[in-house]
């Protein structure tokens, strides 16, 4: 083998090696379907969403169907309304699905489950998911399970006793 073409066999492997490396980085960053346009869009209102982030995913019995597009705060209601771009390929969901936001694992990233209902109409873009449950935050847990023991573990003040009345 010359002197060129093991050059140009290193440089191909290079190159090769560079683009799998860019692949990589865009699956772990979520960005991977950032420029598809054959999505619609609808909205979620939680009271408390937790840890969810802007790109995280959107499931449907464990399948990604979607990515949080957007997340912004409702002033007149005082929740914290997302947006989730679902792809073309799942435009079925009934009007009553429910949205719910998860923690994959114990320690995991936050991602917005839905769960389809039974209605004969289904969702429209820009429509509204009337169903959801917002995050559950480990401090809020930790912190009523806290409560609840200090509260069991506490005595109960003794009664006082009844006044005695002088019998003739």
């Amino acid at each position: 083998m010359n002197n060129r073409t093991m050059e140009i066999a290193v440089g191909l492997f290079v190159a090769l090696g560079i683009g799998a490396l860019f692949m990589l980085a865009m699956q772990v960053s979520n960005m991977s379907s950032l420029g598809r346009s054959e999505s619609y869009v609808i909205t979620a209102a939680f009271q408390n969403i937790g840890g969810l982030k802007v790109r995280s995913p959107v499931t449907v019995s464990g399948v990604r169907v979607g990515r949080v597009e957007a997340i912004d705060y409702d002033t007149q209601a005082y929740e914290a309304v997302v947006s989730l771009r679902i792809d073309n390929n799942y435009d079925t969901f009934p009007e009553d699905t429910s949205a719910s936001i998860f923690t994959a694992g114990l320690l995991g990233e936050q991602y917005v489950a839905l769960e389809p209902g039974g209605a004969m109409t289904n969702l429209e873009p820009g429509d509204r998911i009337q169903l959801t449950q917002s995050a559950l935050v480990m401090e809020q847990i930790i912190g009523q399970f806290l409560y609840s023991s200090a509260a069991r573990d506490t005595p109960e003040p003794e009664p006082e006793p009844e006044p005695r009345t002088a019998q003739p």
